[in-house]
């Protein structure tokens, strides 16, 4: 029996001294170099005790040497969980235990409250910093090159990616063999990559958008990365021309048009700009058209699902949208009874494919309520679909805002908000009212050296929407709250101004 995965990312590069790595430094490792680390990895949880099937965290910085755990821990048959290197000892405890990780691999600094943690809930730990030493590295070294690869099936677990937890504890997405290496295969196609491309990686390998989009596409299509161990501008600029592709957080663009550096002779060579993790506002998508002449390709995906749906490769990326399902996808708008609405109305989207996860860890009841007996996932967005098959994405359920028995959805006010003067972006969330349950309040951003005038955006709300629609408060801040992956946390703002109306 083989190992869908690992053969089919990795083991097709075996004995290949083609570029895979570029670094900082101008070191470039090829990709049988590569799985010789990754093989000497792989002895060393054999050693360790480890068997297939046990769970790896992984809470380091972004080197070669975390990105081979990855590979290791496939071609040993052992479930990868990458942690968020901003995670504290206590999260990391809970991830530890519910996981029933068998090894831990972190940080020198982070291992001495970490090794007690891990004494306690049978956990080894070892380091791995972010220059490659560490004991992992360490004990690697003694360790042979070559690796037989151990058998699993296509619906064997490969990952758990814990969920960002905003509405209670983390759950752990279980993502099989089959649900990586078929995404991985429908992108290449679909977006165009082949062995001859290099894509600039700067974002972090935690989570889904970095690790099991850019990563294994690259893998999958043969080519090379640009490694960079995060997002710095004077790096990404220095090295775009000698890329051909980027995959990006909206962050990325706005911080790159707001640069006099970035110019269309920079990005001339370039093939394919995509943004992913957060909306892509339809005005960055319009500046970065005019600035560099190229329309970045906007995608919807989702920790549990890798990606569902694209903006086409040939054909019209549509500002504002995610585009369509991607082959073997299916996409609905459901009510939530599960029937589907008319044509056109806003309802939370389902999806199906073999994309989509296995359910949560140790989570029956949690995978019963959002993953459908038919396969179908709830995936807890609010959407619809245009007349032309566009996926538009409208907020979440749980950002939906019920007002003296209105629905409200917070995009629709959101594009009213940054369509005005001096405003860069918004937020519209929910706080409680003691007259109408919930009500609006819009917190804004301002252009750099720009002030808002409150009264001409409220006026441009009363134009434009519904009474009950209005914002009844506009705040204005220096800075939303963002997660790693630049997505707006509109749950710190909840709570941050949830007795803004409530009288004691």
């Amino acid at each position: 029996m083989a190992n869908p995965l690992y053969d089919g990312l990795f083991g097709i590069h075996a004995g290949k001294g083609t570029p895979f790595l570029q670094l900082l430094d101008g070191t470039t490792i090829s990709h049988q170099d590569f799985l010789g680390k990754a093989a000497q990895i792989a002895h060393v949880a054999t050693h360790l005790g480890l068997n297939p099937g046990d769970r790896v965290g992984a809470q380091v910085e972004k080197t070669p040497e975390a990105l081979a755990l990855y590979a290791a821990c496939a071609q040993a048959g052992l479930v990868f969980l990458p942690l968020n290197t901003a995670y504290t000892v206590d999260e990391l405890t809970y991830f530890i235990e519910n996981s029933g990780a068998s090894l831990i691999i972190c940080d020198t600094e982070r291992e001495g409250k970490l090794t007690p943690v891990g004494a306690q809930l049978g956990a080894r730990v070892e380091t791995l910093n972010a220059d490659g030493t560490g004991s992992l590295t360490d004990l690697a070294a003694t360790m042979p090159t070559r690796f037989e690869t151990v058998a699993r099936d296509g619906e064997d677990l490969a990952a758990f990616l814990y969920t960002s937890g905003t509405t209670g504890r983390s759950k752990g997405a279980m993502l099989t063999q089959n649900n990586l290496l078929s995404n991985a295969r429908t992108l290449v196609k679909e977006w165009r990559f082949t062995s001859q491309d290099v894509l600039l990686h700067a974002l972090p390998i935690f989570h889904t958008h970095g690790l099991f989009v850019a990563t294994n596409i690259m893998l999958a299509a043969g080519g090379c990365m640009i490694w960079l161990p995060k997002f710095d501008l004077d790096q990404i600029i220095d090295k775009l021309p000698c890329a051909t592709s980027m995959m990006g957080v909206p962050t990325f663009y706005t911080r790159l048009l707001d640069d006099p550096r970035f110019t269309r002779e920079l990005a001339t060579h370039m093939r394919l700009f995509v943004s992913g993790s957060a909306p892509l506002r339809a005005e960055t998508h319009v500046q970065f058209e005019e600035r560099t002449g190229h329309r970045i390709l906007e995608r919807y995906g989702m920790t549990e699902t890798n990606m569902n749906t694209s903006n086409p490769y040939d054909g019209e990326r549509r500002a504002g949208t995610v585009g369509h399902p991607l082959p073997g996808v299916e996409l609905k708008i459901c009510d939530s009874d599960g029937n589907t609405p008319p044509a056109g109305e806003i309802g939370t989207i389902e999806v199906r494919g073999p994309n989509v996860f296995k359910g949560y860890w140790q989570m029956p009841e949690k995978t019963a309520a959002e993953l459908r007996d038919n396969g179908f996932f709830i995936t807890g967005d609010l959407g619809r679909i245009d007349e032309d098959g566009y996926v538009h994405i409208v907020g979440r359920n749980k950002d939906l805002i019920i007002s003296g028995g209105y629905n409200i959805y917070p995009k629709e006010i959101e594009m009213v908000l940054d369509d005005q003067p001096g405003v860069l972006e918004s937020a519209v969330i929910g706080v409680p009212h003691p007259d109408f349950g919930e009500t609006v309040v819009g917190v804004i951003v301002a252009e750099p050296g720009q002030t808002p005038d409150p009264e001409a955006i409220t006026g441009a709300v009363r134009e434009g929407l519904a009474r009950f629609k209005h914002p009844r408060k506009l705040i204005v801040l220096d800075e939303l709250p963002r997660n790693t992956m630049g997505k707006v946390q509109k749950n710190i703002l909840r709570d941050r101004y949830k007795d803004l109306f409530m009288t004691v």
